[in-house]
């Protein structure tokens, strides 16, 4: 148990360190990609506003004529004003005038759009445009607005008397990781002074990158369920051979012990006919003789049944089939059974067979039916009470065995008829075997063609289904 915990892990681990440093190469190709998705467009932008100012129309006439004749109407009023209250709403409403008419005339997204598209990228996204100082000139200069950065920040373009600034300044604004600075200008006139940026915004960008590392993304996915994969399997083969390894391991013990039982007996047995007294009654002697010939049968059969077992695993199984009449043959095979037993346990019999015949291999079909008898008086810590039904269905010969006993739990049930398993309660002496019995039984049915099934819950006991079809 240690050593698998252990396996597991340290497998665990592994696979967590793969996956760690999967995501770590991962975030650094998502970064570099995500830089160069900005310089690209960056690049773009700059190509496109240069191509724009290139042109003889200004695009700035509209927006220069609307903000002058505003800020000459609002300059006076503003030095009129003495309550800061309605100061401060004055200021709030030349802002949003400046920023609508910015927005309304300043718009260069069909274009940027357009420009995109012909060049063979992604032209789809929102836009924006911030203002990051606003002052209203006139015989004082009035702060309208003024952003926290714009002390630090250089006015981007030398301008010039009455215009525009020329220049043209790039950078990703602080509020959004997906916006690109396209245009950073200066505007002023006799009445106002005016600082903003034009922004473009790829709210899809994390499916622009997407798409650019999709095929590293898959591999590094394909990779890590591979190695998730063998994990599993090398796990799952680990674990098959330690079962394994634990089965022989069992046997093996049972075999020793199964074996030892006859051979202490025969031996003495042996020591007592050595007496002189027991030699000289011959009762005795004949007790000591079938007790040694019982022992020798019994050692012969734990041997042999090795050996078929031996034989199976390398030759095909070889049946000698006999036409027989089930309900006669059943009969008899209970009634030998019970003959042997002693008449220890409780056997019913009920049998609907409709004087059905079918072609079985007598030796190893009653094999078979005496193994599932035995376990059933084996495996149970009371007086046995065993019910043996026969029917036929769907031309399918079906013989339940039933009993009183221990029952199987669900864990071993899947296992029962695996060679050499022994379920948790057959692994002390108490109960003898050498976990070979079920083994038998479920190649015999096979051999005829048909299976067996299994029903149990432990304190409840079993039920074993034999399905021959004739």
């Amino acid at each position: 148990m240690k050593k698998r915990n252990t396996v597991l892990t340290l497998g665990i681990m592994a696979i967590l360190f793969i996956v760690l440093a999967q995501g770590i190469i991962l975030r650094g190709l998502w970064k570099q990609q995500n830089e160069m998705l900005t310089l690209r467009y960056r690049s773009l932008t700059q190509d496109a506003m240069n191509s724009l100012r290139g042109t003889r129309i200004s695009v700035h006439d509209t927006v220069m004529f609307l903000l002058r004749n505003y800020s000459e109407n609002v300059a006076g009023e503003l030095h009129l004003i003495k309550d800061e209250q309605q100061l401060a709403g004055k200021k709030q409403e030349i802002l949003e005038y400046f920023t609508a008419v910015l927005y309304r005339e300043q718009d260069f997204t069909s274009f940027l759009s357009d420009y995109f598209e012909e060049q063979g990228f992604e032209k789809n996204f929102k836009y924006k445009i911030l203002i990051s100082n606003l002052e209203i000139t006139n015989d004082d200069t009035l702060v309208v607005y003024r952003s926290d950065n714009y002390a630090g920040r250089r006015p981007a373009g030398p301008g010039g008397s009455g215009g525009p600034g020329p220049g043209l300044g790039f950078s990703t604004p602080g509020d959004s990781k997906s916006s690109i600075s396209v245009l950073r200008q200066r505007l002023f006139d006799n009445n106002y002074y005016l600082n903003f940026e034009y922004y473009i915004d790829f709210s899809d960008k994390q499916k622009l990158i997407l798409r650019e590392i999709g095929s590293s993304l898959l591999i590094s996915l394909l990779s890590i369920l591979v190695v998730v994969t063998i994990f599993l399997i090398t796990y799952r083969n680990l674990m098959e051979e330690k079962r394994l390894s634990n089965l022989k391991t069992d046997f093996i013990n049972n075999m020793t012990h199964e074996l030892k039982t006859p051979l202490a007996t025969i031996t003495v047995a042996g020591k007592t006919l050595e007496l002189e007294k027991i030699r000289n009654d011959e009762s005795r002697v004949l007790d000591t003789a079938r007790l040694i010939g019982k022992q020798s049968v019994h050692l012969n059969q734990l041997i042999n049944m090795i050996l078929e077992i031996s034989m199976w695993e390398r030759t095909e199984f070889q049946l000698e089939k006999k036409k027989v009449d089930m309900e006669e043959f059943m009969n008899d095979v209970v009634e030998s059974f019970k003959t042997g037993y002693g008449n220890s346990s409780v056997i019913s019999q009920k049998y609907n067979f409709q004087g059905t015949t079918a072609e079985i291999d007598i030796v190893y079909f009653t094999t078979m039916i005496n193994n599932l008898l035995s376990n059933a008086v084996k495996y149970c810590d009371k007086d046995p009470e065993i019910q043996v039904e026969g029917t036929v269905k769907d031309n399918t010969l079906n013989i339940s065995i039933s009993d009183n006993g221990i029952g199987i739990a669900k864990t071993d049930q899947k296992h029962v008829f695996d060679k050499f398993y022994r379920a948790s309660s057959g692994n002390i002496h108490k109960y003898k075997g050498l976990g070979l019995g079920l083994y038998y039984v479920k190649k015999i049915a096979t051999a005829h063609g048909g299976d067996v099934t299994l029903t149990s819950k432990p304190g409840k006991g079993s039920i074993f289904t034999v399905m021959i079809p004739y």
